[in-house]
């Protein structure tokens, strides 16, 4: 729950407010609908909430209302006189039951901190539940056991590769737990020489929280359910709990959760592990360590010598340099710290040193980085830049070179683009592959249609999320049914129901403001017809996927997009090249098997420094659709994995990506 405007949100999202009266549209952002918040003038006369603007700045280069070329820095505060405007809207307090105060929208964090019953009672009751949680974190293991017996389609293998102790153990899972080494990525002959083995290391991170209610930041794919199996981090969210730890990485499988073992649980049943809240966190995970060669068993040895160092560096606006300079290595990937600058934040911070390898800045993965990559992470960081670096004594800069991959994190970089990679937009593919609406058995989806008559001025009373101009293309669904309008009062649209069309017009190509767009303009008549799509969970052991646990933004598990059917998948291409003593690096499970049917295919692994990990497209839960135009569905995995082989140097892999279930 945030303090300053009382309600449930993202860290990185805006706050949100109850206002008493509708708000003139001139003060209103366009992005997000909403009152404006921190607003930020662009050059060509438009006014955006600061994080809006922000966000979408990061997707595209353009002003949202008129096209016209934009970039962040072009942009400035808005006025004093229309921030004082803004300050001043008159707002409810969140805490209707027991506080019916008004006040200005400047004033609210004070009377929550001050004044506001609910707030202080919603802050006792809180603590009341803390104390309970130290004393009874012993419990939640015999529960397991009794809940969450194991399934025997999952392999075991996964929990055989968990050491005994906390200290990391090394493994070679060639002889693993089926799906994390597979023919996609098989050695042959002439690749001897250069790799002997794929090394991974299972290790214990502790987590802690301020806050035991703070989510972790990331999202997770997989379960027992699914044919991945293993929990797998698919995504590390920039600024959270588990970005500014630095260890875990996307692709990591996530074994344990504080002694329970979730190798063998459901999706739902791990994400609730996950969100439970308290101030400390154990992890036990499996990381891939990519393939073991002489380099790396001559580096070993050196190993004990090295030290992970975490270091913040707070700027005061975006602009603002740090001072350093960053480079490539002749015989070692990723980039290290050639110099600080004198008088800079890094060289005053003291806590970096010259020669320390970046392992990742605010959770993004460098270890097979570029200066450039590093240097477009800072330089779009409002904040706090997370350091994660790795120390090693002794080891000259001698061995450094600058021919053309040198870069400085000042406000611009010498790299040839000015810092500011080109991202080479790939055109979509959005061409259908039909495969089973639902391919396993705990979901179903059922379409339903919606009528009903209304005054004119009545508003639906929903909120929306997705739009196929979101990262992941999602179709549009319903994020909460307020209670008021005529929705929440018929009681059939429910919160997650995917929004098919209003009033005969076709929401499923939508991008979000389009839909908003849309559904705004036929709420304006006497009747509306809704047609929705509802996904259902037919196991009733598994937790309700309609629970808003406290202290998370509600948005769909990643398992309820699995149920969607194949007309409302939106499939892009991937290419992926490499050399020919390459592997591609990635293993794939799914497929036909005649116990289960046809089942899709989903990306598992993906190993570190090879082309399918330096590509950055392909995530861990994506369903491979296609092979180079061919349909994967009906295939089984030993039909696949020769294709994949069979392609040298380039590979075209069509995919759908669902977002990961975030905790």
């Amino acid at each position: 729950l945030c303090c300053e405007c009382g309600q449930f949100h993202l860290l990185l999202d805006n706050h949100l407010y109850n206002f008493q009266d509708e708000v003139d549209d001139e003060l209103t952002c366009h992005i997000c609908l909403q009152p404006l918040l921190q607003p930020m003038d662009t050059p060509c006369g438009h006014t955006y909430c600061f994080k809006c603007l922000e966000n979408f700045m990061q997707e595209y280069n353009f002003c949202p209302m008129d096209r016209k070329k934009l970039s962040f820095q072009q942009c400035h505060k808005s006025s004093l006189l229309v921030r004082n405007l803004l300050d001043k809207l008159i707002v409810y307090c969140p805490f209707k039951a027991e506080c019916q105060q008004t006040m200005q929208r400047c004033e609210l964090e004070a009377h929550l901190q001050n004044r506001c019953p609910g707030f202080k009672k919603y802050k006792s009751e809180l603590q009341r539940k803390k104390n309970p949680l130290s004393k009874g974190k012993e419990d939640p293991p015999t529960k397991v056991e009794t809940n969450a017996p194991r399934d025997p389609e999952v392999p075991s293998g996964g929990s055989s590769l968990v050491a005994e102790s906390s200290a990391a153990a090394v493994v070679s899972l060639g002889t693993a737990e089926p799906g994390l080494v597979n023919p996609a990525f098989e050695e042959t002959e002439e690749d001897l020489p250069q790799r002997t083995s794929l090394v991974a290391e299972t290790s214990t991170i502790e987590i802690h929280r301020e806050d035991p209610e703070e989510e972790l930041g990331m999202r997770i794919v997989g379960g027992k359910d699914t044919p991945l199996g293993n929990i797998v981090v698919q995504e590390v969210l920039r600024d959270s709990v588990i970005a500014v730890d630095g260890r875990i990485a996307p692709g990591d499988h996530i074994l344990e959760v504080n002694g329970i073992n979730i190798s063998s649980v459901t999706h739902s049943q791990a994400v609730s592990f996950l969100r439970h809240p308290g101030p400390v966190l154990h992890l036990m995970v499996l990381q891939e360590k990519g393939f073991s060669n002489k380099t790396a068993q001559q580096d070993s040895t050196s190993a004990t010598n090295r030290e992970v160092i975490h270091v913040t560096l707070i700027k005061r606006d975006r602009s603002e340099p740090l001072g350093i300079k960053l480079i490539r290595k002749t015989d070692e990937a990723g980039i290290f710290i050639l110099d600080l600058l004198e008088g800079g934040l890094a060289a005053k911070n003291g806590k970096l040193s010259r020669n320390d390898r970046v392992l990742s800045i605010n959770g993004q993965d460098l270890r097979q980085g570029t200066p450039e990559a590093a240097a477009q992470i800072i330089q779009t960081t409002e904040s706090r830049v997370n350091f994660v670096v790795l120390r090693q004594p002794g080891v000259q800069l001698s061995d450094l070179v600058e021919d053309g991959s040198a870069s400085n994190n000042s406000s611009s970089s010498s790299s040839s683009n000015g810092g500011s990679p080109v991202h080479h937009r790939r055109r979509l593919d959005q061409s259908h592959y039909r495969r089973k609406s639902s391919y396993q058995k705990g979901y179903a989806s059922h379409e339903k249609t919606v009528a009903l008559k209304k005054e004119p001025k009545e508003s639906l009373g929903i909120t929306i999320g997705g739009g196929r101009d979101n990262k992941n293309k999602l179709p549009i669904y319903v994020t909460s049914v307020q209670p008021v309008g005529c929705l929440y009062r018929d009681g059939r649209i429910k919160r997650g129901d995917v929004l098919l069309s209003i009033n005969g017009i076709d929401l499923t190509h939508l991008n979000y403001y389009e839909a908003v767009s849309a559904l705004k303009s036929n709420a304006a008549s006497h009747s509306v017809v809704l047609k929705a799509l509802e996904i259902l969970s037919v196991n009733s052991a598994e937790p309700s996927l309609d629970i808003k646990e406290q202290g998370f933004s509600w948005s769909p598990l990643w398992i309820t997009w699995l149920g969607l059917p194949s007309y409302l998948h939106f499939c892009q291409d991937i290419v992926l090249s490499k050399g020919n003593l390459e592997s591609w690096g990635f293993s794939i499970v799914g497929g036909f098997e005649e116990s289960k049917g046809n089942q899709p295919f989903f990306i598992k692994t993906i190993v570190p420094g090879t082309p399918a990990f330096r590509d950055r497209k392909l995530k861990c839960g994506d369903e491979i659709v296609a092979v180079n135009g061919v349909p994967a569905i009906g295939m089984s995995n030993s039909e696949l994995i020769p294709m994949l082989k069979e392609q040298k140097n380039r590979v075209t892999l069509t995919v759908v990506s669902w977002p990961g279930s975030l905790v």
